[in-house]
């Protein structure tokens, strides 16, 4: 990962030196941004530079709308300078990587250049989607347009390889007890509000598929999720087998353990991308309480439960066949043909 950031000391060289990458992914850093563009990116194959963009107000505040001088100053001389160079891909996910990539996109057109880079931008910019090559968006969010890829739910890197690799990676699992239950706990949202009483719920109707078909729990908390309730996780549920993760204190967050070693998941409703993740894996999956789930992402949960991939969680957390939700490579191989990009290098 590297930094465009403001002005460094001079022994600190410039992430434009030397020649340019092949690919870029631009954030700001945020872990749900971050793993979208790099799902894509891997996807598509070949090197690819992660950047996270330090971006100066008051251009942030308006990002991705343009404001003079954006260029020069919206992110600091290391990125005025890479402008001059640039990748032949840029991926961008959020707001501030929309300005960077917007900002990647003019120059090029500008110079005309025979190999200029061409502009992917996840998540809507709130702003005319003509000003990237391609904009890739969920289906919840409603924006459509020439140049606008939709997918259910959000890009993210889970397949039968990157499962493979986490139950390598937590092979300790494989001791546990089946059935394995994963527990994935978000937040409040603007969408969703989880207290002490929506958790009591979801906890009571936990206890009692547990007590009846044994197994273990493999549970894990969010940095959304209330400290009482990621607190309350390991009183709750210490009886049973298992591992509980409540946040950094607790060592490495065992998550992509939990989502390979997983016979069934019980999952809030509040995050899109914690829902598209346990939707890739092949395990049964079900949401708490989905009515209470409002806005755009209640389309995406009411299309998961339509397509029968989902299932509202009760007490009986019943097995049932489902097929997992891939939606990365199926984005990817649009963006190969859409921009031309050969099949092993951006």
């Amino acid at each position: 990962m590297e930094r465009l950031t403001n002005p460094a000391p001079d022994d600190q060289p410039s992430v434009a030196a030397g020649p340019a990458p092949r690919a870029w992914t631009l954030t700001d850093g945020h872990a749900g941004n971050r793993r979208q563009a790099g799902a894509l990116a891997s996807a598509l194959g070949g090197a690819t530079r992660d950047v996270v963009l330090q971006s100066r107000a008051p251009w942030r505040w308006l990002a991705p709308r343009r404001l003079p001088g954006a260029a020069r100053a919206a992110f600091g001389p290391d990125f005025a300078r890479a402008l001059a160079q640039p990748p032949r891909l840029a991926i961008g996910c959020g707001r501030q990587a929309a300005l960077a990539t917007r900002l990647l996109r003019e120059r090029a057109l500008r110079q005309a250049q025979d190999e200029r880079v061409r502009t992917v931008q996840i998540l809507d910019p709130r702003i005319d989607p003509s000003h990237w090559d391609l904009v890739v968006v969920p289906q919840h969010d409603g924006l459509r347009g020439d140049n606008v890829v939709t997918l259910l739910g959000s890009l993210n890197p889970v397949d039968d390889a990157w499962l493979a690799g986490a139950r390598a990676q937590f092979a300790a699992f494989a001791e546990l007890p089946s059935p394995r239950t994963a527990l994935l706990l978000g937040g409040d949202s603007a969408h969703w509000h989880f207290d002490a009483a929506a958790f009591e719920a979801l906890a009571a109707k936990l206890e009692a598929a547990l007590a009846r078909d044994g197994g273990s729990l493999l549970a894990t908390a969010s940095r959304r999720t209330p400290a009482g309730i990621a607190d309350a996780l390991r009183t709750r549920f210490g009886k049973f087998r298992g591992v509980t993760w409540r946040g950094q204190a607790d060592g490495e967050n065992p998550y992509p353990g939990l989502l390979a070693w997983a016979d069934r998941i019980v999952c809030t409703p509040d995050s899109v991308n914690m829902l598209s993740e346990a939707c890739a894996t092949r395990a049964p999956v079900f949401v708490f309480e989905p009515w209470h789930l409002g806005g755009r992402p209640r389309n995406f949960v009411d299309a998961l439960l339509t397509r029968g991939r989902v299932r509202e969680m009760d007490a009986a957390l019943a097995p049932f066949e489902a097929e997992p939700l891939r939606e990365t490579a199926r984005v990817a191989a649009i963006v190969k043909e859409r921009l031309g990009l050969q099949s092993d290098n951006p």
